[in-house]
């Protein structure tokens, strides 16, 4: 009992440790806690200025070539995008090509259909900050009622979490990005690891 007490704390005071670090950089958004295996995530100390995303991804295996599919569902977003930021994590030790990026139009997918993302949203896309934001610039406004996907193919990492960040403008006199949520990717050592 007493040792099953002190994993018990030793998890609250790890969750509480790790949820006290703040991020001072504005392009970063304070990472969760979470502890789960492939689809299944368990998250406590939730707080209001994180917003978890939708993605898939073909292979979570590391060493691999993946495709990433970074879900913004309707709902995610309140306004037209003219300008989307994905941040990419310092540590992410890939290359994105942003020759093979795409931002789509997509339907989200669930248990019994997978996400498809066809339709190709005219955009000029670029990267930044040595290779870690993607700025994407459609031609018009993205309207807020369809889902949207950045849509690459990327040799994975080593193992370990990822959280890529979005950040949208939407039209009018201030250009601001604000913070529409985030992806948190776990790369695995595969099934044999």
């Amino acid at each position: 009992m007493a040792l099953r007490l002190r994993t018990v704390l030793g998890l609250g005071g790890t969750a509480a440790l790790a949820g006290g670090i703040a991020l001072t950089d504005l392009s970063e958004v304070k990472a969760q806690n979470s502890a789960g295996t492939p689809g299944i995530s368990f998250r406590w100390n939730n707080n209001k200025d994180f917003k978890k995303l939708y993605f898939f991804i073909s292979n979570q295996e590391r060493e691999t070539w993946s495709d990433y599919k970074l879900i913004l569902k309707g709902k995610d977003r309140k306004a037209a995008i003219i300008k989307l930021d994905v941040t990419v994590p310092s540590y992410f030790d890939s290359t994105i090509n942003p020759k093979e990026v795409a931002l789509k139009y997509c339907q989200v997918g669930g248990a019994l259909k997978r996400t498809r993302c066809k339709e190709t949203i005219p955009a000029t896309i670029e990267l930044a900050n040595d290779g870690k934001t993607l700025e994407i610039f459609p031609d018009s406004p993205v309207p807020p009622n369809k889902a949207i996907g950045v849509v690459f193919p990327v040799y994975n990492p080593g193992s370990g979490m990822y959280q890529f960040n979005a950040l949208a403008q939407a039209p009018g006199d201030v250009p601001m990005a604000g913070y529409l949520g985030s992806w948190v990717i776990e790369i695995t050592d595969g099934i044999d690891g």
